[in-house]
């Protein structure tokens, strides 16, 4: 939902996600909507279930992974319970980067390099959205026979730092409740004041659309440089969707998404 609401409003956020070859639906309400238009899409589709089924996957024809995210040593510790879990699996390398890499270009280069020197079948990259797409598009031409997949929170609900919610939290559209329990001070202004009222909106709309009116028109997108296509690859980047990935840009230092 968080992304959907960004994608709407901000044209880099909708060029990460236009420039995808797969995007799936993490989250119940996007769901609920395509249900509500009498378009419905086949099932939630969470990051943090991606990363064990991908693994296993890749598993069975003992082809590699790359775990790029997390707060510091969470990638070695989702890189340990994926050994034990898929003897089969090669994890080509972890690596957790320190806070602000982003904005730092020697670091960004050293990351970029150490990565593409790996050559994973597929990298997990868990820094929340749009850091990940960001840096999934500095990776892609480097990587050209790789799979990438924004991740969010995966890789630390792999290590164990994080706790999901319960099954029937996660079903019956409540897992943001959960998360929000557990991380108040961060999550409280995103959810509460920009998802939730968007979230109505977007189901409004969706009704809307199943009884044939026009929908209120999205605010219009910020102004910025027009943005060049990124470069189709063979294998190109999957994104998951917003209850698995945060924003690691409203982290506090040493934390990550």
């Amino acid at each position: 939902m968080d992304i959907l609401r960004r994608v709407r409003r901000d044209a880099e956020a909708h060029q990460h996600v236009a420039s995808s070859t797969i995007v799936v639906a993490d989250g119940k309400p996007l769901i609920w909507a395509s249900r509500l238009a009498g378009d419905p899409l086949p099932a939630r589709v969470p990051g943090s279930d991606l990363i064990w089924s991908l693994s296993g996957a890749l598993a069975e024809q003992q082809r590699s992974i790359y775990l790029l995210g997390g707060e510091p040593g969470t990638a070695a510790q989702a890189e340990e319970v994926l050994r034990r879990t898929f003897p089969g699996l090669t994890v080509a390398g972890r690596m957790s980067p320190p806070f602000g890499f982003d904005t730092r270009p020697d670091q960004m280069t050293a990351i970029c390099a150490e990565v593409a020197r790996a050559r994973p079948d597929l990298v997990f990259v868990g820094l929340g959205f749009p850091k990940q797409e960001r840096l999934i598009a500095r990776l892609r031409p480097l990587l050209p026979n790789a799979w990438f997949m924004g991740c969010g929170a995966a890789i630390g609900f792999v290590a164990g730092v994080h706790r999901r919610a319960p099954l029937w939290m996660q079903r019956t559209g409540l897992e943001w409740a959960h998360r929000l329990i557990a991380e108040p001070r961060r999550l409280a202004r995103r959810y509460l004041l920009h998802d939730v009222p968007f979230a109505v909106r977007l189901l409004t709309e969706s009704l809307q659309t199943r009884w044939g009116q026009a929908p209120p028109p999205p605010p219009p997108p910020l102004t910025r440089p027009p943005i060049s296509p990124l470069p189709r690859q063979r294998r190109a980047a999957p994104t998951a969707g917003a209850e698995a990935a945060d924003d690691r840009s409203e982290a506090r230092p040493g934390e990550s998404r």
